[in-house]
């Protein structure tokens, strides 16, 4: 009905070609049978869109508690895989339904699905070598996952970008500064990568003593202040080594104190293990110098 319309509207030359499209259209609007399909068809559009967020939130609840199972499970190698694969499989599940959504509610508005999909894989093939970016993006991102390079969770720092990433998608990978900023990196540019959370780490301090300083003495107080700091400090894994002089000035010297702790904990490791050094020394009279 619309379509005989809008060709008479398009060769409409005179006056009575007008007012007989315009008769049309009103006799259109005020019919009840046009009202009653156009309520139906939001009806089904509505029950539709229903019916894809009822299957998004069923699919998403049973990725969730997968993921948590695969948590408990003892081996604890792959939990943080496991949480990777929960994003993307939850992000490859929401795209779908949205794809076959929209589909469905096309169909709904008369415009048929054969043609349609017919032309998408020309335009597909039009467009395919515009799209070869957004292939890399996606195919790096696979590899990004199954490869275990890095995880949802995990401390890194990829280019000039360092933070925690949030999600691995199809095409891009957020990352989560310190700070609160948050970096969207397309996959497919993602070349190197540094990741901070695979394996412990060491945080290393140097502190610097008055030349005349007893040495045995200094390392022995300072041992035995930092026996106990993994009991104390979650963060560190084993209790802080004091490895000897490292450096002798002209008028100074300086040990290093090393601690294994959890990954990418080092710097917080560092200030407690300064502020109980200096707590130490100060209590048996032995005098730093300066930071080294």
């Amino acid at each position: 009905m619309l379509n005989s319309i809008v060709v008479q509207v398009a060769l409409a030359e005179d006056v009575n070609t007008w007012q007989e499209v315009y008769s049309q259209l009103v006799d259109w609007f005020a019919s009840p049978d046009t009202w009653t399909r156009i309520s139906i068809t939001l009806i089904k559009i509505l029950l539709i869109i229903i019916l894809g967020k009822v299957i998004k939130t069923v699919t998403k609840r049973i990725v969730d508690r997968l993921v948590k199972e695969r948590e408990k499970s003892p081996l604890r190698f792959n939990q943080r895989r496991a949480k990777t694969l929960g994003k993307l499989v939850g992000n490859v599940i929401s795209y779908t339904v949205n794809f076959i959504l929209i589909l469905m509610i096309l169909g709904q508005m008369g415009l048929h699905l054969g043609p349609l999909l017919a032309g998408a894989g020309v335009v597909g093939l039009a467009i395919g070598f515009g799209a070869q970016s957004l292939v890399k993006d996606v195919i790096t991102g696979f590899f990004i996952i199954f490869e275990d390079q890095f995880a949802v969770g995990d401390v890194v720092q990829i280019g000039s970008y360092k933070g925690t990433v949030e999600e691995i998608g199809l095409r891009v990978t957020r990352i989560s500064s310190w700070t609160g900023e948050i970096y969207i990196i397309p996959n497919g540019l993602i070349a190197q990568v540094t990741n901070y959370s695979i394996r412990n780490s060491i945080a290393v301090v140097d502190i610097t003593l008055a030349y005349n300083s007893d040495v045995d003495k200094a390392t022995e107080v300072l041992q035995q202040s930092l026996v106990d700091m993994p009991r104390d400090h979650g963060e560190i894994v084993s209790s802080p080594e004091v490895l000897g002089m490292q450096t002798m000035g002209m008028s100074d010297l300086s040990l290093r104190i090393i601690a294994e702790c959890k990954p990418n904990s080092e710097e917080q490791v560092k200030r407690e293990v300064l502020a109980l050094i200096k707590k130490a020394l100060d209590e048996h009279k032995i005098e730093i110098t300066r930071p080294a």
